[in-house]
């Protein structure tokens, strides 16, 4: 295994037609056919660097901003924007261009957080990013804090789940969108 890689040597792009059978009720493509693509291409770039298969641990940030369309060519740009030991963040930008118009959109941006395995199929240590540039300094330290924000996020909701008190429901959903039907 490599030491340390710049993040160039694994981005990767997937361009893919839209077809007829990956749209919705609605016309338009379905966000689980995105979702796959994604989690692809996060797959292929996080495997370059790391040099070994990865696995899908957690998606952050998935925000449909435009709809897609059928004939539309969807492309996903992925690089690797942060590595911990056995863990890395493949940011991945989603966009759809018409071919007939030329016209380009941007239709996600999202977060994947992959994990090397190895031939035990345990963890396995990654290689050291190297940055090249401002913007991949940018991104590195947005990862940071947002693994930060995200553990925050996910002790408070830990907490919460632990703390629910059914007894107070009444009180709790009195001017929610819900009824209740059981005796409490």
């Amino acid at each position: 295994m490599t030491s340390s890689k710049p993040v160039r040597l694994s981005q990767t792009t997937i361009t893919e037609l839209m077809i007829p059978a990956y749209a919705n009720f609605g016309g338009k493509i379905h966000g689980g056919i995105l979702l796959s693509l994604m989690d692809k291409v996060a797959y292929a770039t996080a495997s370059k660097h790391a040099e070994t298969y990865c696995v899908t641990v957690s998606v952050d940030k998935v925000e449909f901003l435009q709809p897609v369309e059928v004939g539309e060519l969807v492309s996903m740009m992925a690089s690797v924007n942060y590595v911990g030991n056995t863990s890395l963040v493949v940011g991945i930008r989603v966009e759809s261009q018409n071919v007939k118009t030329g016209i380009t959109k941007h239709t996600n941006s999202s977060y994947f957080t992959m994990v090397a395995k190895g031939e035990d199929d345990k963890p396995a240590i990654v290689p050291k990013l190297i940055l090249e540039n401002e913007e991949e300094v940018k991104r590195f330290i947005e990862m940071m804090r947002m693994k930060e924000i995200k553990n925050s996020v996910k002790a408070k909701m830990d907490d919460a789940y632990s703390k629910m008190e059914v007894e107070n429901a009444k009180t709790i959903l009195k001017d929610q969108r819900c009824e209740i039907k059981i005796r409490l």
